[in-house]
């Protein structure tokens, strides 16, 4: 087995990136004066800079880990998250970020509160702090430390996960979402560039694309996999993969912040853009390199290696890492990784701190100054990560990071989602029935909770363990997690509709400028007339989705 140690020129590199990134925090807080500046980088960033953004804080140290260790364990269907994303982007530029930036809104709740009322907001805005802190930070935290302990296996999870906290919401208080940008399109050439290196070595080891065929079996070389797969059923990806998709890219204020500091609709669109291109090689760069470990690990050929692989596969990348890359090159890579772990924990802290400022103390104290929402933010990034920092260790609670993720995710997004899309799409939905609907939407998913904690019901993730399939035996039915996200927003947008149908209809003047409607198209047709081919959004569109076609046709 490969000693997972850094040279000191590996830890050279580590320390001067991180100096680095402070830096950069420190210089952009020198030009962040207003609430603007601080929480949407003065709405002024472009295209690219939104792009790499995106990407970099998606893609966290748990997606690079995390992917090539289940195409190693179960195969390449992962990938279905990640070609996923760019359509789910393609959807969300065409119909949501008009409103969201004519709106000049500051953050997701505040646009529910224009469509529907303030109880929407405040509601969506507790929600959505829980979930930026215990789902989303608390995990990359938690993912970050499993790499540190990896490298290092006698320093403590805690001491881990407070070092990367501390480290990640020092630049973050003080340059606010411009720092945050500016810091991830640095992060996200690092993190495509490590991946690459790695999957090049790995792929030069294994020799040809035939000897991977020669003995990977074909369905674990699909991306699309029969009904009946207990990890990733196709009709899941039209379900629940769309779903969860859209919740984490089109209404999570960590990722849509960065749309919304756009210079203008165009960059908002040309970066979502840009961030779906990039998800698309993914699966050369971070999934593929976990199919060809299965050929360089083999039990004959590294036997102690092979086993300890089989028991813990997120092993997959750190040892391809440490075994195929000399020093220097794998500072490099231990770089990126820190990177994504970064990237992820500072998006997620400034979108928090935004919430709480904008939707709370804002509304509440309406003549605070500038100055004074800005100094709020950089006190509430502090108390999050504090928080996010002390409820990072419990997810050891949980059978997985996967398990965590994705049944929060399940069990806590439908409701939100049918608010934005019923809202969008239907004039007659008023502010009674979102209400409702999320208060309906949670409590049903409360109800399928207790009832999968009593045993009554089976949320799947993947094969069913020994217990699970006993009580699948005796009759308890089993429900693919990927399935409740439609069941719960069904549930959630059926109550808006009686709702609205039974109260009186909303301000027409009021829901005409926020639904989406096919003389919206017509007009933005004829404004779109005025661009070339190439920076008109719909054209660039469709060869997204082209490449989407070649990229899922590769490996269907």
């Amino acid at each position: 087995m490969p000693a997972f140690e850094l040279t000191a020129l590996d830890l050279f590199m580590v320390v001067a990136y991180v100096i680095f990134i402070v830096w950069v925090g420190i210089y952009v807080s020198k030009k962040t004066e207003t609430t603007t500046d601080y929480f949407l980088a003065g709405r002024s960033l472009t295209w690219w800079l939104i792009g790499f953004s995106l990407f970099a804080s998606n893609v966290s140290s748990s997606t690079m880990v995390g992917l090539s260790s289940s195409a190693f364990s179960s195969g390449i269907s992962v990938y279905n998250y990640e070609w996923m994303a760019a359509f789910v982007l393609i959807f969300f530029i065409v119909f949501f970020l008009p409103f969201y930036l004519k709106t000049q809104v500051f953050t997701m709740p505040e646009f529910l509160e224009r469509r529907f009322d303030q109880r929407s907001r405040y509601y969506y805005s507790a929600l959505l702090v829980f979930m930026n802190i215990v789902i989303d930070t608390a995990a990359a935290l938690y993912a970050g430390a499993l790499v540190v302990q990896m490298i290092y296996p006698n320093i403590p999870l805690w001491q881990a996960v407070t070092a990367l906290g501390v480290l990640a919401g020092f630049y973050t208080i003080a340059g606010g979402l411009k720092a945050v940008v500016y810091t991830d399109a640095v992060q996200a050439v690092l993190l495509i560039l490590g991946a690459l290196l790695v999957s090049v070595i790995a792929f030069d080891a294994v020799g040809s694309w035939d000897a991977v065929l020669a003995v990977v079996p074909p369905e674990d070389l699909s991306v699309i996999q029969p009904a009946t797969d207990p990890t990733m059923p196709w009709p899941g990806l039209l379900t629940g993969v769309f779903l969860l998709g859209f919740y984490f890219w089109g209404t999570n204020q960590f990722m849509v912040q960065r749309t919304l500091g756009a210079k203008d609709l165009n960059h908002g669109r040309w970066g979502a853009l840009f961030a779906g291109l990039l998800k698309l090689p993914i699966i050369f760069i971070m999934v593929l390199p976990g199919i060809f470990a299965r050929l360089i690990y083999t039990a004959e050929s590294h036997p102690e290696i092979a086993a300890r692989l089989a028991e813990n596969a997120d092993l997959i990348f750190p040892t391809l890492m440490f075994d195929l890359l000399p020093p220097g090159i794998r500072g490099v890579i231990i770089t990126a990784l820190v990177a994504a772990i970064m990237s992820s924990v500072d998006s997620t802290l400034n979108s928090a701190s935004t919430l709480v400022t904008m939707d709370f103390v804002k509304k509440l104290r309406p003549e605070a100054s500038n100055r004074t929402l800005v100094i709020v933010g950089r006190v509430v990034t502090f108390g999050f990560m504090t928080l996010a920092i002390l409820w990072a260790p419990q997810i050891l609670r949980f059978p997985d990071l996967w398990t965590y993720l994705q049944q929060m995710l399940a069990y806590l997004a439908p409701p939100v989602l049918a608010c934005f899309l019923v809202g969008l799409f239907w004039k007659r939905a008023n502010r009674h029935s979102a209400f409702a609907a999320l208060l309906v939407g949670h409590l049903s998913a409360a109800v399928i909770f207790a009832f999968a904690l009593a045993d009554k019901l089976i949320i799947q993730t993947g094969p069913l363990g020994p217990e699970e399939a006993l009580l699948a035996a005796q009759g308890v039915p089993v429900l693919h997690f990927l399935y409740l996200p439609p069941i719960l927003l069904s549930i959630s947008a059926a109550v808006m509709v009686v709702v609205s149908l039974m109260t009186e209809p909303p301000d027409p003047e009021k829901v005409k400028a926020l639904t989406w409607t096919p003389a919206f198209f017509r007009e933005e047709t004829k404004e779109l007339a005025a661009l070339p081919w190439y920076l008109n959004y719909r054209y660039l569109s469709v060869g997204l989705l082209l490449l989407i076609a070649l990229f899922v046709g590769m490996f269907w």
